[in-house]
């Protein structure tokens, strides 16, 4: 805790983690990811539900009223998004939501060099078919700058309605998940991959890495696209990552990899100018 009080500190001093007055990445109610547990409702607002007519497939974030941030590869389509449905304000993935709303979506952006997941830039900037209403229970995400940093052994959050572990779903009603995980640096993640590899992985400039070496919790089918969130310093929820990809769900010496949505700040605010940022 002394550590990563002493890079809070640093950081802070340095302007890295300084955020303007706002109102996104703020948790206004404070009242299955592997090896998470049930979230309050409403205790993560910009979670959005993303589903086709085959039901829940990714996860995704609120950043401004109309726009709404994702995985490429929950769009191998993204000209034709007609059967798509996006939730907000959404616990439970098969109970009752008294505070949901949803839209269609109007176009999805995704940079026109992404292939897919293991080769990058897997991100989509998702722009709904009209602006929802904030409340206490739908909120944006605050987005990091270009040169925010997440330390190694920084504690995330990891939220979703994905598989709780390889081929098993959520039960019941499908209450949200979150789970905690650290920050891992990029050559020991790709250390880590490294280590007897099923398939070569490179982990590249625009990916990060959160986990464990040991199996224990990790993001898994279903929570492509959602968010790895922070907490910094002054109390505020910085989008670190997007849901990106993984070998398997919770495997040892392989943890998620995430899109560094840093690293797509440009990207970001080529297409959405009023996007917060800390």
């Amino acid at each position: 805790m002394k550590i990563f009080g002493l890079y809070f500190a640093v950081l802070s001093s340095i302007g890295i983690l300084r955020c303007a007055a706002q109102q996104c990445g703020r948790q206004v109610l404070q009242n299955r990811i592997v090896g998470g547990f049930d979230a309050e409702d409403g205790a993560w607002p910009w979670q959005v539900d993303i589903q086709t007519n085959t039901g829940h497939i990714c996860g995704g974030t609120l950043i401004a009223v109309d726009w709404v941030l994702s995985a490429a590869h929950c769009f191998p389509n993204p000209y034709d998004v007609s059967s798509y449905i996006l939730y907000f304000g959404r616990n439970q993935l098969n109970g009752w939501n008294p505070f949901e709303v949803s839209r269609r979506i109007r176009r999805v952006v995704i940079p026109s060099i992404y292939t897919e997941p293991l080769k990058g830039h897997n991100i989509a900037l998702v722009q709904l078919d009209r602006e929802v209403r904030l409340n206490d229970h739908v909120q944006p995400i605050c987005l990091p700058g270009p040169n925010t940093l997440f330390p190694s052994g920084m504690q995330c959050t990891i939220t979703g309605w994905g598989y709780i572990r390889d081929g098993v779903s959520l039960q019941g009603v499908g209450t949200m998940q979150q789970v905690s995980v650290p920050i891992i640096g990029q050559s020991s993640c790709q250390a880590m991959y490294n280590t007897k590899p099923i398939e070569p992985v490179d982990i590249l400039s625009d990916m990060m890495c959160a986990g464990y070496q040991e199996e224990d919790r990790d993001s898994c089918q279903g929570d492509s696209g959602g968010p790895l969130v922070c907490l910094m310093v002054n109390g505020t929820y910085v989008q670190a990552g997007i849901v990106s990809f993984g070998l398997g769900c919770a495997v040892a010496n392989r943890p998620g990899v995430y899109s560094k949505v840093s690293a797509f700040y440009y990207f970001i605010k080529a297409h959405i100018p009023a996007m917060q940022t800390i």
